[in-house]
């Protein structure tokens, strides 16, 4: 997978990608009349995310053929391949204040490390 990872970051497309602790150690918020609590292990497990990947690529067809290199996974593994939300998708309801605001947050987040 290394060697994967490796060959992503080389063509430029691997902008960040994580492995993710077992749903026993987490938790899900579920939002009602006010929000509850759950805490894990969550079922089925084979519907549950275990990593990602973030690609910069042209095209989801570009991404999919990354994706089909993955080498190592069992069989049944499932790779949900899905374009990142941004700011040209939400047309006139995303204004010039809210893109300098979402600029300003994103300048606050980079160099930052280290997570819950």
């Amino acid at each position: 997978m290394m060697t994967y990872n490796e060959s992503l970051v080389k063509a430029g497309v691997m902008l960040a990608g994580e492995g993710l602790q077992p749903s026993s150690k987490g938790a899900r918020v579920i939002f009602n009349d006010s929000p509850e609590v759950i805490s894990g292990p969550f079922i089925p497990p084979e519907h549950l995310i275990s990593g990602f990947w973030i690609f910069k690529t042209e095209t989801q067809e570009e991404a999919v053929e990354w994706v089909k290199k993955c080498p190592g996974l069992d069989k049944g593994t499932i790779i949900e391949v899905r374009k990142l939300l941004e700011q040209s998708d939400f047309g006139e309801a995303f204004s010039a204040e809210l893109e300098e605001k979402a600029n300003k947050l994103r300048e606050q987040i980079t160099g930052r490390s280290g997570a819950v």
